[in-house]
């Protein structure tokens, strides 16, 4: 029986980034997939015995459970040993991207992958806001990369997992990824390396609306 389990879905780029840590780790993880989707994030029993946000992916280890996939990397990295700070300013630096990610790199993009991706919402002025502030959240991220090969220091880290987590996704964004070669030269490097998987070869359940 695994020592961690991870309540997930496919369709999660939150939950990518904690598999992504166990496929990269070589760690034998349980999924347990979560119907977002048909509301179970949304009832009252999930969020009193699972996550009160109403959130996934979260994490259990033995009597611990956390939500919110930075600070899941963060208590992976720690228990593990995997993708963590050598230093106490490189942990400030994992954690500062690792903000950036949630505040900025994820947040916009993944709305406008669920609207325009998923939803197939087409061109709306809230499309058109978000894919704006998308790629300039990528822009900065791009040029970060354009002068060394990982996020922090010269190896993957937990901020590497954190901004990998929507990047792998297959759906239209309407953003032209060419115009950010330094992000699709670091996904090569990530996508190559041993244990790597697709997020929908990874994760269970549906994988469209």
């Amino acid at each position: 029986m695994p020592d961690f389990k991870l309540h997930c879905f496919a369709l999660s780029g939150n939950s990518y980034k904690v598999a992504l840590f166990f496929a990269l780790a070589g760690i034998e993880w349980e999924s347990i997939f979560v119907d977002y989707l048909g509301g179970e994030t949304r009832t009252e029993q999930w969020r009193k015995t699972i996550n009160e946000q109403g959130e996934a992916p979260v994490l259990e280890h033995g009597q611990t459970k956390i939500s919110q996939s930075g600070i899941i990397l963060d208590y992976l990295s720690e228990v593990t040993g995997h993708f963590g700070a050598q230093t106490a300013e490189e942990r400030r630096d994992i954690m500062r991207w690792i903000l950036f990610d949630n505040h900025k790199f994820t947040s916009y993009y993944a709305t406008l992958r669920f609207m325009y991706g998923l939803q197939k919402s087409g061109e709306t002025p809230v499309v058109e806001f978000l894919r704006l502030r998308a790629k300039a959240a990528y822009a900065i991220v791009d040029e970060h990369l354009a002068h060394q090969a990982f996020m922090v220091g010269d190896r993957l880290t937990i901020a590497d997992l954190s901004l990998a987590g929507y990047v792998f996704m297959p759906e239209e964004t309407g953003i032209d990824h060419s115009a950010f070669p330094a992000i699709t030269a670091w996904k090569d490097r990530i996508s190559k390396m041993p244990g790597w998987r697709h997020p929908y070869d990874l994760m269970p359940g549906p994988t469209s609306l």
